[in-house]
């Protein structure tokens, strides 16, 4: 079960890494015209003020780099391990949870997508891997 945690920690390290690397480098890739999707256009955001590019830079770019370099340490090292599962857990159950709760509200776009998906999988495998951890301690 070991394997199937670090392999789940690399996974969530190359996913959130290159999410990180991709909001950050947004900017230039764009002004290079090289034919790179815009992180922009694909989380459906636009930046209207200069402080814009900086938000997208720390909340996408620097949060999910630093997730993503987070599980790669969690690899090695089995209480940050832990730990990265649990933050995961909990970080993906939460947005999963609030596009639940906005859709509550009369006209609200639908939030069924390939990313609510991703969140509510990645949910449900990192609550069995931290049940299968709690379950397995020696005390």
């Amino acid at each position: 079960m070991i394997w199937l945690i670090r392999l789940y920690l690399l996974l969530m390290a190359v996913v959130y890494g290159a999410i990180g690397v991709w909001a950050l480098l947004d900017p230039f890739l764009n002004a290079l015209e090289l034919g790179y999707p815009s992180f922009l256009n694909a989380v459906g955001l636009s930046i209207s003020s200069p402080i814009g590019y900086s938000e997208i830079a720390g909340l996408y770019g620097g949060l999910n780099f630093f997730i993503g370099l987070m599980c790669i340490v969690g690899i090695f090292k089995k209480n940050i391990g832990i730990f990265s599962i649990k933050f995961i857990t909990f970080l993906v159950g939460s947005i999963a949870t609030g596009r639940v709760l906005f859709s509550l509200f009369p006209s609200a776009p639908d939030f069924f997508s390939y990313i609510f998906l991703f969140e509510v999988c990645t949910f449900l495998v990192g609550l069995f891997f931290l049940i299968y951890i709690r379950l397995n301690q020696t005390t």
